[in-house]
């Protein structure tokens, strides 16, 4: 049976291409071992979506294993040669801050976990696409020298610049300070394109803006528009760190992504790189995220300001993801912003503690 290898299959990102590639007939090998509630708490769990994906996903496979343990994975890869498909990677520990805490898990996590992956797919399905979850976090922030002019709401490229419809692959990831949390995806994401370009696997780093969408278990260290929704309905204080609160993101819903790495599958490419994120189609600043949350909930949000912002954080970041366009036309974004927090909104439930 064709199946398709999942990696933090419980998570935002993980959980959509399940269901997505579940309903086309897969199978579907999740790997998950709840790691987010280690780095976030018990609120950031992704332990519920784990157990509905067990009970109403009939072809999904859950395995409870950790992506630092070489030969666990090796020998899941294993246990399904012959069938693997594709290998959507997604597990990561995914925040700037924590990374800091502890720089040393961060990294075999997102750095070594990767290289496990890849080495694995190298042995027992090298014809099988492989898809990195990236993150535009491995420009540093380089993205901070651009020409910006300040508004009322945010921060904007200036008029005419050549990245004003977004920021482009060729930007430079040298050179720049970038988190450690950044410096450890940037080494994943070398070596996803390395195993690419030096062994001829069919590999994709998707440097994603801000991931989002109502199946995100936000928290304060990562989850924007989740959190900052959460901290609105329930009556949270919610901290803006930095910029004014003018600094803007762009924000891609996980059904438009997963439908990006399917396409991806349908047609790969060896060692490629995309910008992915909602570029000029859907993105906003702070401040304008809290207008937004606090009209859809109909609730006024509590939130303070902190002049210093956090390391390695971009002031203006929208994603060009022409190239993208270019190599997959049928590609389209379903979800704008609105229908975004809409979605968001729901899920959280419309109701204070």
């Amino acid at each position: 049976m064709r199946t398709v290898i999942v990696t933090g299959s419980a998570g935002l990102i993980g959980s959509e291409a399940v269901k997505r590639f579940a309903n086309e007939g897969r199978r579907v090998v999740g790997i998950d071992n709840d790691m987010r509630a280690q780095f976030f708490g018990a609120e950031a769990s992704t332990k519920k979506t784990r157990d509905d994906m067990i009970a109403n996903v009939r072809s999904y496979e859950h395995y409870d294993l950790d992506i630092r343990d070489a030969s666990a994975v090796a020998e899941l890869y294993k246990r399904h040669r012959g069938h693997i498909e594709a290998i959507v990677h997604t597990a990561s520990q995914p925040s700037h801050d924590w990374a800091a805490r502890d720089p040393q898990t961060d990294f075999r996590v997102n750095a070594n976990g990767t290289l496990n992956l890849l080495e694995a797919a190298r042995k027992f399905s090298p014809e099988a696409p492989f898809i990195f979850t990236s993150t535009n976090k491995v420009y540093g922030d380089t993205p901070n020298r651009l020409p910006l002019r300040e508004s009322p709401k945010r921060w904007e490229i200036e008029l005419g610049h050549e990245y004003e419809p977004g920021i482009p692959e060729t930007m430079s990831i040298d050179h720049s300070k970038h988190s450690l949390f950044g410096a450890s995806k940037a080494a994943a994401d070398l070596l996803v394109q390395e195993y690419g370009r030096y062994f001829g696997m069919p590999t994709v780093s998707f440097r994603g803006g801000c991931l989002t969408g109502p199946a995100h278990a936000g928290t304060e260290l990562h989850g924007f528009l989740s959190y900052l929704m959460l901290c609105t309905v329930k009556n949270r204080p919610y901290r803006v760190f930095g910029y004014k609160g003018k600094q803007v993101r762009d924000n891609i819903h996980s059904f438009d992504l997963v439908e990006a790495f399917a396409e991806f599958i349908r047609a790969p490419r060896a060692g490629e790189v995309y910008n992915i994120g909602g570029s000029r189609h859907s993105n906003c600043s702070m401040l304008e995220a809290i207008d937004l949350c606090e009209e859809i909930s109909g609730r006024k949000l509590t939130w303070s300001y902190e002049e210093t912002n956090r390391i390695g954080d971009h002031i203006w970041w929208i994603s060009d993801v022409r190239k993208f366009q270019k190599h997959y036309p049928d590609w389209r974004f379903r979800y704008s912003l609105r229908e975004i927090l809409e979605e968001i909104h729901r899920s959280v439930g419309d109701r204070a503690e």
